[in-house]
Order: structure tokens, then C-alpha cells, then sequence
């Protein structure tokens, strides 16, 4: 996941970094940092905010040919 990745899919949730950070159980600086290439954060705070997004109802679209995205899960389906 990358840090536009993470900004476009709380936009997609409206959720604030603050409720991101909550979610996965992270400092706000953790997420502002991260969203905002500041410094690397580590690997598991990256799952972290991956997982608390995907929790939420994210899914993301790997890289292939066309760029790397996300979009909203299907109401009610697994979401891939």
C-alpha cells in the first residue's frame, strides 16, 4: 500500500486521519507521516493502517499496467 493509496481511501470512507490512526491502533503522527512520506514508518504500522482501511470496507487494486488504486467492496461481498 502507498501513502496516496491510504490518502484516497479515506477519502473514499470519509474518515480523518485521527479515526485512522484510532482504527489501527496508531499514533495520528504515525499516519500523517506515512500519508505524507515524511519518514518511513515500519512494516507493521503500514499492515496496521492497511488492515484497519480494509476493515472499514476498502479494498485495494494491486499495480497491473494501470497503476495501483483502491475502490469500495461490494455491499455484502468479499470485495476482490
Amino acid at each position: 500500500m502507498t501513502p496516496a493509496q491510504s490518502r484516497a481511501a479515506r477519502g473514499l470512507l470519509s474518515m480523518t486521519q485521527t479515526g485512522l490512526a484510532k482504527a489501527a491502533g496508531l499514533g495520528q503522527s504515525t499516519v500523517i507521516d506515512f500519508e505524507k512520506e515524511r519518514r518511513t514508518v515500519s512494516d507493521q504500522a503500514v499492515a496496521a493502517i492497511r488492515a484497519a482501511l480494509e476493515a472499514a470496507g476498502v479494498v485495494f487494486i494491486p499495480e497491473n499496467g494501470g497503476g495501483a488504486g483502491v475502490r469500495l467492496a461490494k455491499p455484502g461481498g468479499a470485495g476482490a
